[in-house]
């Protein structure tokens, strides 16, 4: 693991605790210090760790924000030039570019486990933050097969399931299911403390669930969201247009129009979504990407690689 934050941090635990052979390089000495106190085998060296990883062909996964991704794949290309690579980046096509300018992309998989909370940092983490979560596998046309299912075996080892995506896809889906609730409970946050102390001490259960993650650091918000600034323009206009069909309908007559109701059926088809068991596909096989993206697009994960054949 290169970087201990909430999710490098909970990778390692969960790694470790899977009973796979994990070490990390963290920047800060008082995360590394942290880390050893609990028996984790970390360095603040990060050239030392990546040799070591070179010499015991490990999986890199790469876990910093994405203002320090171009760097770290540089190192990665000199000093560990065999090894698998992945990432746990909220975007995958500004990753996918970094990996194909460094020489990386045949060795390169993409990752994104969509867990979290609004904390950060080694402190925050914890073993059991993948557990039943997605995390995106990326399937490319020029993915190594025996690396994706390296890395799917990661992620299904840590208890998440796996979700198949190529990078494109992936950053429009997340752009409105993640990126954009993040501008909105910023917006939200700040329409709540415009009303002052009153409407500050009358918040309860809604307020709070919605301004969640803006209690998130807001230099974490901003890598996350300001790589995929082209599909969040996408998300964030339509909720624009939402919001303003709502206001001139409750200018020209004074209700919600049919806001209420859409909103109730989209988050009735969420809380019901079916996750159907990807079969029948084997990797490696001409095509196979474009299948696994296909499938995954309809919904379909993997919780287990016997289930490809």
């Amino acid at each position: 693991m290169i970087g201990l934050g909430l999710i490098g941090g909970s990778l390692l635990r969960a790694a470790t605790q899977a009973g796979r052979d994990a070490f990390a390089y963290n920047r800060t000495r008082e995360a590394v210090k942290a880390a050893r106190d609990e028996d984790f085998e970390v360095s603040d060296n990060l050239s030392a760790t990546l040799e070591r990883a070179e010499s015991s062909n490990a999986i890199i996964v790469v876990s910093v924000p994405m203002p320090a991704v171009d760097a770290i794949f540089d190192m990665i290309a000199r000093l560990a030039p065999q090894c698998t690579v992945t990432d746990v980046v909220s975007v995958k096509g500004a990753v996918l570019d970094a990996a194909r300018h460094h020489g990386l992309a045949e060795r390169f998989v993409g990752g994104h486990p969509m867990a979290g909370t609004a904390e950060s940092g080694w402190a925050a983490s914890f073993p059991e933050l993948f557990h039943d979560a997605a995390w995106v596998v990326a399937a490319e046309s020029d993915t190594d097969p025996n690396r994706w299912l390296d890395v799917a075996q990661l992620a299904l080892d840590c208890g998440a399931f796996v979700v198949p995506a190529n990078a494109a896809d992936h950053d429009r889906a997340v752009a409105r299911i993640s990126h954009l609730p993040h501008v909105l409970a910023e917006t939200l946050a700040i329409a709540g403390e415009a009303g002052q102390d009153l409407a500050l001490g009358l918040a309860a259960g809604s307020f709070r669930d919605g301004t969640r993650v803006a209690g998130a650091s807001p230099a974490i918000v901003r890598a996350i969201c300001e790589p995929n600034a082209k599909a969040l323009l996408t998300a964030l206009d339509e909720a624009l247009g939402e919001l303003q069909r709502v206001r001139e309908s409750l200018t020209e007559k004074g209700t919600l129009g049919d806001l209420a109701d859409r909103g109730h059926a989209a988050r009735t088809r969420y809380e019901n979504v079916e996750r159907s068991p990807i079969e029948g596909i084997s990797v490696g096989k001409d095509g196979w990407a474009e299948k696994m993206c296909e499938a995954g697009r309809r919904g379909g994960v993997v919780r287990s690689l016997n289930e490809l054949s």
